[in-house]
């Protein structure tokens, strides 16, 4: 006996009575044959990748059985010959969850010979407040990107500025350098 899981695509506008009839007559048939149903699982309509017989979309179910090689040919057959049936794909599972337990018995015997984790680390210092990397400083700019305004300065009393310098009048030119007259 193996495990398979069945999924198979109806059409989309078929009513569901002759869904279920249909399921019916599979539970039947993988009974007769030895197995057993495990699960049947309706996931609905639902959009298809690409269109089958001119149709977007289709309903899907998914069967998962316990049967014969025997078994699952019959199942196969009898999706294939269906009129409601768009597509099928039939995977064998207990393969699959061979090589999942195998592997998670090779995952639990590393963890066994691995060591056990030392204390962590000591925390890195905190940054001075404001210092770049430091909580609430702001990060930087990414490259190109414009700079961040810088803050204004504080005003104080506007009152206690010193006075702006008045603009220079015009001024007497200074004197020229008087010239000598050359020796002879």
């Amino acid at each position: 006996m193996r495990i398979y899981e069945e999924l198979f695509i109806v059409k989309h506008d078929a009513p569901e009575e002759d869904i279920d009839a249909f399921l019916a007559q599979l539970e039947t048939t993988i009974t007769a044959t030895g197995g057993k149903l495990d699960k049947a699982d309706k996931w609905g309509v639902r959009k298809l990748a690409y269109k089958v017989d001119k149709r977007a979309e289709g309903f899907y179910i998914l069967l998962v059985i316990t049967t014969t090689a025997d078994g699952i040919k019959e199942v196969e057959r009898r999706l294939r010959v269906s009129d409601l049936v768009l597509k099928w794909l039939t995977v064998r599972m207990d393969e699959k969850l061979k090589w999942l337990e195998k592997r998670k018995k090779a995952r639990e015997k590393r963890a066994a010979r691995k060591p056990p984790p030392s204390a962590p680390p000591p925390a890195a210092p905190m940054a001075a407040p404001g210092a770049p990397g430091a909580p609430g400083a702001p990060a930087p700019a990414a490259p190109g990107a414009p700079a961040p305004p810088m803050p204004a300065a504080p005003v104080e009393d506007a009152a206690a500025l010193p006075a702006p310098a008045p603009p220079e009048t015009a001024a007497e030119p200074a004197p020229e350098p008087a010239l000598e007259p050359a020796a002879e």
